[in-house]
């Protein structure tokens, strides 16, 4: 048996299939010590490799589009309720390798800047993703704020990035498999900047 690589996309597609897919996208998008699993370009990945002209997904793209997007809503829903009946045993957990109390203070400081809408911003922001519905519940978000934020969030990540990827294998067609470490990599440089920069901006104010 064909052991799964959780830090590679492909991997996760190509051995687990659809859905494993729609698994790690629930997991990433609310629970806490799984943060570290491929958000971006898992989805990016997928519309990619369910495109016909690649042939290696054999999902039609409105069937993915729609059941990643139920896995990213379910997910934060999971991490909201976590935060607002458990929430207190996390802010005082003590750090590890899995967890930092600077994961739940950047998140805060992304709330305090944005309101309902940092649930939109927060899934294109690595980490930030997976603890700010979480957070939500923890500060006891109205439930209809979060609920309405949660969906325009999920639609926006999800619809973005699989059709991204599907209409450039529509494109290009299977010689982009390739490049597919390429893309990757690059999908990986871009969201890891724009996640340091965020935090390194909210440390700045923090300071301040």
């Amino acid at each position: 048996m064909t052991e799964i690589n959780w830090l590679d996309a492909q991997s996760i597609i190509t051995v687990g299939g659809f859905l494993l897919i729609a698994l790690t996208v629930f997991a990433e998008s609310g629970i806490f010590f799984l943060f570290f699993l491929p958000g971006d370009y898992l989805l990016f990945s997928a519309g990619l490799l369910c495109s016909p002209k690649l042939g290696v997904l054999p999902t039609p793209i409105h069937i993915l589009c729609i059941t990643l997007f139920i896995a990213a809503v379910l997910g934060n829903f999971t991490g909201y309720l976590f935060g607002k009946y458990l929430g207190h045993t996390l802010e005082n957990r003590k750090e590890n390798f899995f967890f930092k109390q600077q994961y739940i203070h950047n998140t805060r400081a992304v709330f305090e800047k944005h309101g309902g809408v940092a649930l939109v911003v927060a899934r294109f922001l690595p980490v930030v993703r997976t603890f700010a519905p979480i957070l939500a519940g923890i500060t006891r978000l109205n439930w209809v704020t979060f609920t309405v934020y949660n969906m325009l969030g999920a639609a926006i990540w999800v619809l973005g990035l699989c059709l991204a990827g599907y209409y450039l294998g529509e494109a290009v067609g299977s010689s982009i498999l390739d490049y597919l470490h390429y893309i990757i990599f690059g999908f990986i440089g871009v969201t890891g900047i724009i996640a340091i920069n965020g935090f390194r901006r909210l440390g700045r104010k923090k300071k301040d």
